[in-house]
């Protein structure tokens, strides 16, 4: 769910005309939602008339998600715009961001394979110290988001399938790979939420039969993309985890996996470990000396 405001719910400068909170938290109980309270908060601040508002709270009680009602999701502190036929980013993914950023806080090259709006990539980039971003989805519904979304943050991104999108110039400089693949399993895919089944694509979201076909084919072309040290970070569920750390150690990757039990989120870490002579990002850029620019300089 985006980020809640802390004002409290619309005491009064609101005309008459407009629905009252009360009003609009009924319509969206009666429509099942289990926040409705949030929502109407949520939506009341952004309708700028009364006919916007009932248009917007007729788009969530028809079961548009909140994300595209509102046209924003929010994701680690940023508001990211959210299109139709796009994947919404989800709270629990804010976890492989805190893993990036803990694991190479000094990175200087950054992708985000899958990428769908782009809030991997912008939160990363908002995190880091004007890395160079890269970002790449095969859907170009959500390269035109991502787009939107990372034009203030020197963000290049591209249309294309997994690594076959980037340009080779990025080829072994990789400090973090972020990869949010889809990962439910073909026979699954009926059985999700009406919200994410009928409004996201499914490229976005059938990950094959057993749902990690996407992700063996990223770890497996991940080692020739990642910089000496750089680290790899997939998504997963609990149930498909030792299956996905078995195709990330099975690529050469030193592997671990993180797990936040308040986001029920699970994380797959493989890292490309230094060869001689060689170090983690923050070594590089000692090594290289005061004078050397910056790669988006």
């Amino acid at each position: 769910m985006p980020q809640l405001f802390s004002t409290p719910p619309f005491p009064s400068p609101f005309s008459a005309a407009f629905p009252s909170y009360d009003s609009v938290v009924a319509a969206l109980r009666a429509a099942g939602c289990v926040f409705a309270e949030d929502e109407a908060e949520l939506i009341l601040a952004a309708a700028r008339t009364a006919g916007e508002l009932t248009a917007l709270v007729g788009r969530r009680a028809d079961g548009l998600p909140l994300e595209l009602v509102l046209g924003w999701a929010g994701f680690r502190g940023l508001r990211v715009a959210v299109a139709p036929g796009v994947f919404v980013p989800r709270r629990r993914t804010e976890f492989l961001v805190t893993e990036a950023l803990a694991h190479a806080p000094d990175a200087a090259v950054v992708v985000d394979l899958c990428c769908g709006s782009g809030a991997v990539a912008a939160a990363l980039a908002a995190g880091l110290d004007r890395p160079e971003v890269h970002a790449a989805d095969v859907d170009p519904a959500a390269v035109a988001c991502a787009r939107g979304n990372l034009a203030g943050r020197g963000g290049r991104v591209y249309a294309g399938d997994l690594f076959d999108a980037l340009p080779d110039a990025v080829r072994g400089r990789v400090d973090i790979l972020a990869a949010n693949v889809p990962y439910v399993p073909t026979g699954e895919v009926p059985l999700l939420p009406a919200e994410a089944r009928e409004h996201e694509p499914l490229v976005a979201l059938d990950g094959g039969a057993d749902g990690l076909e996407v992700l063996r084919r990223v770890a497996a072309g991940a080692p020739d993309w990642l910089a000496p040290g750089g680290c790899l970070l997939v998504e997963t569920s609990e149930r498909q985890a030792p299956a996905a750390v078995d195709a990330f150690t099975r690529a050469g990757l030193a592997t671990r996996l993180a797990v936040c039990e308040e986001l029920y989120a699970h994380v797959v870490i493989g890292v490309r470990e230094p060869g001689p002579g060689q170090g983690c990002p923050a070594d590089r850029a000692a090594d290289a000396g005061p004078g050397t620019p910056s790669p988006t300089a």
